[in-house]
């Protein structure tokens, strides 16, 4: 088997979402004949939703940073974060960094663009739904759930982080959220903005038009790692 290129996942973001870049990851390029080179460091969810919390960019980018150093001394040549919140502060990070770091935002952008959708609406943490993914994608119309809707979005995407288990009485809340988004706002199709929402969704359970970030994010990642190889 041939050797894909080192990748370096920022982990912990949460866990669940670690594992599933590394599974994913790992096993497309097993399929290609590849031996995966992934190494992986543990930053801290709190830390990471406190600087959000503050607005502090070059805060937390510094804190990524730190993490992305040790990932180049154990041999990673480009770094990836499994999360979307921790991209709050991309732009700060892709400047600093040592490291190339995969944005996960124009993956989506094209998407999007592919598929001539012009309303959306986001699921994820507060930060990501409040904020219309940081400002990042502006080719589109970001409708915001109302604000219990928010509340329990956020609440149950925190529960999937931190069980790393989904249930079905979360998917199915989810859904109706969904669905009323599409109803009440002419919402054209759910950006799925957290990698742990693929625990309740995927393309055989999923009755709304949906974008998954972390599908995207993880396509583009397996482009690289195989590119000039």
């Amino acid at each position: 088997m041939n050797s894909a290129r080192c990748l370096g996942l920022v982990g912990g973001l949460g866990v669940g979402a670690t594992n599933h870049y590394y599974e994913k990851v790992a096993r497309a390029l097993e399929a290609q004949n590849r031996t995966p080179e992934i190494v992986i460091v543990h930053a801290e969810t709190s830390r990471v939703f406190d600087y959000v919390q503050a607005h502090d960019r070059d805060g937390l980018a510094e804190y990524l940073t730190s993490f992305v150093r040790r990932l180049e001394s154990a041999g990673a040549e480009m770094v990836a974060i499994p999360a979307v919140t921790p991209h709050f502060c991309i732009r700060q990070l892709v400047a600093i960094s040592p490291l190339p770091v995969f944005d996960i935002f124009p993956p989506l952008v094209r998407e999007l663009a592919a598929r001539n959708v012009r309303r959306v609406a986001v699921f994820g943490t507060r930060y990501v739904v409040e904020s219309g993914l940081f400002g990042e994608i502006t080719a589109v119309e970001i409708v915001r759930p109302e604000a219990p809707e928010v509340d329990y979005i956020h609440e149950t995407y925190i529960e999937l982080a931190r069980s790393g288990k989904g249930l079905e009485k979360q998917r199915k809340g989810l859904t109706a959220i969904a669905h009323a988004l599409m109803k009440r706002d002419a919402v054209e199709a759910i950006i799925l903005a957290g990698t742990d929402l693929a625990l309740l969704f995927d393309d055989a359970n999923t009755d709304f038009p949906f974008v998954d970030c972390a599908a995207l994010h993880i396509q583009a990642i397996l482009k690289e790692l195989t590119t000039s190889l």
